[in-house]
This record gives C-alpha cells, structure tokens and sequence, in this order.
C-alpha cells in the first residue's frame, strides 16, 4: 500500500500570502522612497547651480554698482557714500539670512508621500 500526501506546494498558506503581500508592499514602498530621493537630489542640484550663478552675477553687479557710486562721488561724498553703500548691503543681506532661515524653519518633510503610504498600509493591516 502506498499512501500518497496531497501536495503542500500547490497552494499557499494564508499566512504565506500575508506575508508575500507585506513584502510585497514594503518592497513597493522603498521604491518609491528611492524615487523621491532622486527626485529630491536632481532638484537640489539644480537650485544650488542656480543659486551659485545668481550669487556671482549679483555680486559682480554689486561691485560694479559699489564702484560706480564711489567714483561719481569721490570729490564731494566720498566716505559717506561708500557708509551708505555698505549700510544697503548690510540690511540686505541680515534680511536674506533671516528668510532664508524662514524658509528651511517651515519647509514640508521630505517624504510626506511615502509616509502617507506607510500610513494607510499600517491602517490596512489594523
């Protein structure tokens, strides 16, 4: 007599399943974590090169301007037209620092995506 055992391997348990989806999910998840990374990357390297080349335009600008003042009123207000040009760059630049700080103080989270995702894989689950 033989006695032949049905075959486990034909069908999947149902935790063998669960678990399979949650891979799956979680591995769908991290994908999409690393897209959002590359996404965050190519776009900050674009802002700092435009940055960077605002920046040094601005500030060839701003000597050229430093000097042009300088020279138009060497006889008369020499001094104080250079105090007044350095007062502007001054208060300019306290005011840049403090939006720039403004700004980083009140920026989103980063991967708000892909925690919302997290968030309703976790509700499922419940």
């Amino acid at each position: 007599m033989t006695t032949e055992r049905p075959s486990r391997q034909s069908s999947p348990g149902p935790l063998r399943r669960i678990l399979s989806s949650a891979f799956a999910i979680f591995e769908t998840r991290l994908e999409l974590l690393g897209i959002e990374l590359q996404e965050e990357k190519e776009r900050l390297i674009g802002v700092v090169f435009l940055g960077l080349a605002a920046m040094m335009l601005t500030m060839m600008a701003l000597i050229t301007l430093t000097v042009l003042i300088a020279i138009f009123f060497w006889d008369t207000y020499r001094w104080q037209s250079l105090a007044g040009i350095t007062a502007v760059y001054a208060l300019t630049a306290i005011a840049c620092g403090m939006r720039a700080r403004a700004v980083l103080r009140d920026a989103p989270n980063m991967f708000d995506e892909t925690l919302a995702e997290f968030r309703k894989d976790r509700d499922t689950f419940r």
